[in-house]
């Protein structure tokens, strides 16, 4: 156990020294898309294929260094899952893509052994092979701050995390700063929670330390519940220490004892990753009582969710760590004041912890050169949907949605246009090709009727709905609400069953009219950011694709021909040579007509199957 600054210094050069020391290593990626593809197998197989050869192999970095030994590591989330299983080569920096365990044999025997690299597996671009990660134009414009070590150092290691420089920042507020110099840096900054609210972090940490009550908790929201978004997972996951590292220095500089971290239980790996190490900075002395010599304390425990998107919320979250029910309250008094056991808390999310290192040890100056004035540094983001390029990136603060979605994200997906992105999740609104040069900022984007929220992005193409995308985003909330208040239990209801009889076919006049008052309502008299958020999308697509909604209502059509009950299939005419190849398809016998001449659908019996389109030799019969 550390038991003082010099103890420290001296165990992060033991270790730094061993992992200078080995002659290569292999990162196997064990983030959670990538162990669903296989990587557990992929590590097992390599770590056996060395010892058959007889290498010298280190799964656990020591303090003792042993040259010419090779380290296969597991290491945290690379972001773009879709071409992984993905193993990191160094010193050469190189990426694999796509790895099966029956590429293990030539990795060992080609790779490790010969420096010899592998072309097939690595990734291809517009023919060009791209050996190294920032090759590939995926990373090339993303600038990887909070990611940093995603990807590049053993997850699951304490000792590896020390041996980069990790908990120095934490060594340094210790030691070398006193509570207000740390809250004045990071205020200074101009840091901002990542959680979607955006409010500046250093008043936050300053209104809990100005508190009269003693006892102060510090608490970290992992609490992720938009639909496709994984940031927040995706640090727990591969960079565990340096959540941890942020919460004890804001512990430190707000007088708390005692953190917890509240996780979603659909995030078993994170869960593991944060239990081991907590265990390890216990057992290390770096959480625990009188940390490193000093009168300071700080410890730390998880506390899983039960997948309540209300309890992202902070009144509900820290209700739910108290064994209550999960729901909002009344604010004021707010959570730093009277917040986890009625006692002053520091709540933010794991991406504004994992920045407060960051910040600490590089200084204001730099990290306020990094993005606009009012909201400096990095976002991480999860960008899916219609788009060739998904997964997790990060970027810095400003950057446009045009460089996002065409520069990072690649463009759209089999040739499809732009039509718009979900940004913010459930909570967000709709953004349109007019907005494409718009900086992802938090004012910004509060200008144009959006919200960063957490993070997520959902890429849209001509052929998405934009009714159906805000009846699915109104359909999550409402499902979600938790039923307090009113207006988002009831609200929240009726807008829903009037977007369900938009989109099936029985919309009336007055329905958008009906659905942007009940936004005002709901929005205005709501309890918490759960309701005042909910009718965001369906303003936002009202707002932009107000044309949609009335070819549903008056024409009873689907623009889009994304809405099963709006679909209708006929024939062109021009295009029928009478083959009667559709009629034999039919299951319902909803296609007549004579032969080598034009047939025709009934409406009325077709059931929209579609066996009839594929099965036309001339592409005669299409979706309208």
């Amino acid at each position: 156990m550390l038991k003082s600054r010099e103890d420290l210094n001296n165990i992060r050069n033991a270790y730094a020294k061993t992992l200078k020391s080995q002659e290569a290593k292999i990162l196997v990626c064990a983030g959670t898309g990538c162990v669903a593809g296989g990587s557990p197998e992929i590590y097992d197989r390599l770590k056996e294929l060395m010892e058959q050869r007889g290498i010298p192999c280190s799964v656990v970095l020591v303090k003792e260094a042993h040259d010419h030994t090779v380290g296969i590591k597991k290491s945290g989330c690379h972001g773009f899952c879709e071409i992984g299983p993905l193993i990191r080569i160094e010193p050469q920096g190189w990426l694999y893509v796509k790895v099966k365990p029956e590429d293990c044999e030539e990795i060992i025997d080609q790779t490790v052994l010969n420096g010899v690299h592998i072309e097939r597996l690595a990734y291809q671009y517009d023919g060009e092979i791209c050996k190294k990660q920032d090759d590939i134009p995926f990373y090339k414009s993303q600038t990887r701050h909070v990611l940093r070590h995603c990807g590049q150092i053993d997850a699951t290691s304490i000792n590896e995390y020390l041996a980069i420089g990790g908990y120095s920042a934490f060594e340094k507020a210790l030691f070398d700063m006193t509570g207000d110099e740390i809250i004045r840096e990071i205020a200074e900054s101009g840091l901002r929670g990542r959680g979607g609210g955006g409010f500046p972090v250093g008043r936050k940490w300053d209104q809990v330390k100005r508190q009269k009550e003693p006892q102060r908790y510090v608490v970290c929201n992992g609490d992720e519940g938009d639909p496709g978004a994984f940031m927040d997972r995706s640090i727990m996951e591969g960079d565990p220490h340096s959540v941890l590292e942020g919460m004890l220095i804001a512990g430190l500089c707000c007088g708390a004892d005692q953190g917890y971290i509240y996780v979603r239980a659909e995030y078993p790996l994170a869960v593991n990753r944060l239990k081991t190490a907590i265990k390890q900075a216990t057992r290390m002395g770096l959480l625990g009582d009188r940390i490193l010599g000093t009168d300071f304390s700080f410890h730390l425990r998880i506390n899983q969710g039960a997948g309540a998107f209300v309890c992202g919320e902070g009144s509900a979250l820290t209700a739910s760590i108290e064994g209550k029910r999960g729901m909002p309250r009344v604010k004021p008094p707010r959570t730093v004041e009277h917040g986890l056991f009625d006692k002053p808390t520091v709540l933010n999310n794991v991406e504004t912890f994992a920045n407060v290192p960051l910040i600490i040890q590089n200084g204001v100056k730099w990290y306020r050169s990094i993005g606009p004035e009012r909201s400096p540094g990095t976002k991480a983001f999860a960008l899916t949907g219609n788009i060739v390029n998904t997964g997790l990136i990060e970027v810095p603060m400003g950057t446009t949605l045009r460089e996002v979605i065409f520069d990072v994200g690649g463009g759209m997906r089999d040739g499809g246009e732009f039509k718009g992105v979900q940004i913010g999740g459930p909570s967000g609104g709709c953004l349109t090709e007019k907005d494409l040069n718009l900086p992802l900022d938090f004012d910004s984007l509060k200008k144009a009727g959006a919200m960063i929220g957490s993070g997520g992005l959902v890429v849209m193409d001509d052929k998405n709905c934009m009714v159906e995308v805000a009846r699915f985003f109104m359909n999550f909330t409402q499902n979600e609400s938790c039923g307090k208040c009113v207006p988002c239990r009831e609200g929240t209801k009726r807008m829903l069953a009037i977007l369900e009889r938009i989109v099936s076919g029985q919309g009336v006049e007055g329905d958008i009219e009906l659905l942007l008052e009940l936004a005002d309502t709901v929005s205005a008299t709501s309890l918490c950011g759960l309701g005042k958020t909910a009718a965001l999308p369906v303003v936002s697509t009202i707002k932009n694709f107000r044309s949609e909604y009335e070819a549903h209502i008056r024409e009873k059509r689907c623009p889009a021909c994304a809405c099963s009950k709006l679909k209708k299939i006929e024939i062109d005419a021009t295009l029928c040579k009478g083959c009667t190849k559709c009629t034999k398809s039919c299951p319902v016998d909803a296609i007549s007509g004579k032969v080598k001449e034009p047939f025709v659908i009934n409406q009325e019996k077709c059931i929209k199957c579609g066996a009839c389109i594929t099965t036309c030799p001339f592409n005669a019969i299409k979706e309208v």
